[in-house]
Order: structure tokens, then C-alpha cells, then sequence
């Protein structure tokens, strides 16, 4: 009788391996400390710039990345005193149907075939790279927990996306990361669910993880991203306004959890995937902010998908700066936007 109908090609390195054969400098390690303590007191609400998580829906290939990543570090230095920008490099995607281009853990060149030991050396080395380069470090998704390890001592920030944050497994390694892990609400829209992951992710658990019997202090920065939901007949609608922030405010009182927060998610089904609504959506949410002390408090900031150019493209069409997955904000009116945003929040 077969036991499980899978092939086990190769047995890729552990965390602890590829860490050794390609280590971060000391220079590095004092970057990401210093920049981990910065999001903590924004987090914490000691620190009352905005925290805006902008970049590529998907880094797909290194070199615009990294270049969109350089033209950011310029930005960043003129609004430094308004803004704490964390890049995306989103290196492993999710897809609803289980096909299409999954990211560059999966395909670190989207032109050729699978290579999964190619692939995460590749997304250490464009991570370490972003930091050695312009001194960001950056923000993944968490599609995978057990392949976090891979990059723990890079990242800044943790997104769980909508289609994991019911998942046990995420919302436990969660409670163990040490830095800001954003729960999106899933795509059913229900926030009790996302509530219960913030309440898992906040306390302490013992569980299995990569083979190991662990045990974990809870993470007090874990928090709310309000990304939208698809109803029963397929509709995006949208959470980003007044009243739903609001409504999570008091969530957040009823469970009497720490460190309420909500990062915006502008793109996803709160604009429909219509990626220039995201300009309109960052204004509004910015505007809610300044109607109610509540609203202004647990608001630390937005989201945006952005990339070299507008839109998006197919996987092979090879375009340089266009997003192969969701269509992105453009450099030029993402440089527009964030110096308005500067502007804007108080």
C-alpha cells in the first residue's frame, strides 16, 4: 500500500546552514537592531510616524527590485521625519487556484522552471542585498512558517495573508517571531477571525516546528491589516473606512489585547484591484484619522503595491519594473503620493 504519493527530489539545507554559508555582516545585524527598535516604538505608539510597507506585489526579478528599492532610500531621506518606509520584497506568493507564478522562492528566474535550493538562496541574497545596498530592511509574507527561519535575521516585518491567517501553524510561529507580524483579515471579510489570530499570535504557545518541540513568549506586536473581502457573489468590498476602523478599535478593547494597531491595506478588495484607487484610499484613510482621537491613535499607517511602472503585465512579456502578478502603482506617481502623504499625516 503507498503511503504517500509524493517524490522527495533532494533534501534542501536547513535554516542553520544556509545562514552559515551565506551569513549577514555585522554592519548588517546592527542595521536590522536598529531598525527593529524603530518599529517597536512606532508599534508601541512612542513613535508617532507612519509605517508604510510599499513596494512590488511580488519581487520577481533582482535587479528592479533592488532599483526601485534605491529610488525609495532618496524619498525616505526627505520625509524621514513623517515616514518609516519598510519595503516589500514579497518572495513567496499565494495563489487562489494553486497556479500561476508563485514567487521567487518558487521560480527565482519566472522564465524558467522550478528550483526550490535556487530559490532560497536567492531570496537571502535579495534581501541581503537590499540592506547592504540602501540600508532597508524589508517585509515579507509568511506563506510558508516553516521557511521563515531562512530569512529571520533580515526581515523587519511579517504579513499572514488572508488566505492564512485561519491557519494554526501560521498564527503559532507567529507568537514567536520577535517583530511586527500583520494579520489580514481573510477573504470572507469576517474580523472575529482576524481578532482570534491576533489573540493567538499574542500569547505564548508550545507546538512542533521543523522538527522541533518549541516554545514561545507571544508577540506583542502582532496587529490588525485591513485588506477588504469578497462577499457570497464574488464582489469586492471594501474596509478601509471610518466605521470599520472604528469597529476594530473596539474589537481590540473587548479582547483586551496590547498594542492595538492597524496597518491599511490600500490595494487587494479594498480598491478592487484598481491599483491608482490606492492615491484616493491612502488620502481617506489618513482623513478618518483626523476626525477621531481613536481612529488617530490605532492607525500606524498603510500598505501600497508599487512598482517601476503602472499596472501589470504577463509572466513572459518582460517588461522591466512592471508587476508579473497584481498590477502596481508606478514610480512616478508613488513618489507623488508619499511626499502628499508626508504632508497629510500629523
Amino acid at each position: 500500500m503507498m503511503e504517500m504519493d509524493m517524490r522527495f527530489f533532494r533534501k534542501l539545507p536547513t535554516p542553520k546552514e544556509l545562514k552559515e554559508e551565506y551569513p549577514v555582516s555585522a554592519k548588517i545585524a546592527e542595521i536590522k537592531e536598529e531598525r527593529d527598535e524603530t518599529l517597536v516604538r512606532i508599534m508601541t505608539g512612542q513613535d508617532d510616524r507612519m509605517l508604510l510597507i510599499i513596494g512590488p506585489c511580488s519581487a520577481d526579478h533582482e535587479d528592479p527590485v533592488i532599483e526601485y528599492i534605491s529610488r525609495l532610500r532618496k524619498v525616505q531621506d526627505k520625509v524621514a521625519d513623517k515616514i518609516f518606509i519598510v519595503p516589500r520584497i514579497y518572495t513567496n506568493k499565494p495563489r487562489t487556484v494553486g497556479t500561476g507564478y508563485k514567487g521567487m522562492l518558487h521560480q527565482p528566474d519566472p522564465d524558467k522552471k522550478e528550483d526550490m535550493l535556487a530559490g532560497i538562496i536567492a531570496i537571502r541574497q535579495l534581501h541581503t542585498r537590499a540592506v547592504q545596498e540602501t540600508g532597508f530592511t524589508c517585509a515579507d509574507e509568511m506563506l510558508y512558517p516553516e521557511n521563515h527561519r531562512y530569512l529571520s535575521d533580515l526581515l523587519a516585518y511579517v504579513a499572514v495573508g488572508a488566505r492564512s491567517v485561519e491557519n494554526q501553524q501560521h498564527r503559532l510561529v507567529s507568537s514567536g517571531l520577535g517583530i511586527p507580524v500583520g494579520m489580514k483579515n481573510p477573504t470572507g471579510g469576517d474580523l472575529t477571525v482576524m481578532m482570534n489570530s491576533l489573540v493567538a499570535a499574542q500569547s505564548g504557545h508550545t507546538f512542533l516546528y521543523r522538527g522541533w518541540e518549541v516554545k514561545t513568549p507571544g508577540n506583542p506586536l502582532a496587529h490588525v491589516i485591513m485588506r477588504g473581502y469578497v462577499d457570497k457573489y464574488g464582489r469586492n468590498i471594501p474596509n478601509y473606512h471610518y466605521e470599520e476602523l472604528h469597529a476594530v478599535q473596539e474589537l481590540y478593547a473587548e479582547r483586551n489585547l496590547v498594542n492595538p494597531a492597524i496597518i491599511v491595506d490600500t490595494n487587494h478588495s479594498n480598491s478592487g484591484k484598481q491599483f491608482l484607487e490606492q492615491i484616493r484610499i491612502s488620502k481617506d484613510v489618513l482623513h478618518s484619522r483626523r476626525h477621531s482621537e481613536d481612529i488617530h491613535r490605532i492607525v500606524k499607517g498603510l500598505m501600497i503595491e508599487s512598482y517601476l511602472e503602472d499596472g501589470s503585465q504577463g509572466l513572459h512579456e518582460h517588461c522591466y519594473g512592471k508587476s508579473i502578478t497584481d498590477p502596481c502603482l508606478g514610480w512616478e506617481k508613488t513618489e507623488r503620493l508619499i511626499y502628499e502623504l508626508a504632508e497629510i499625516w500629523d
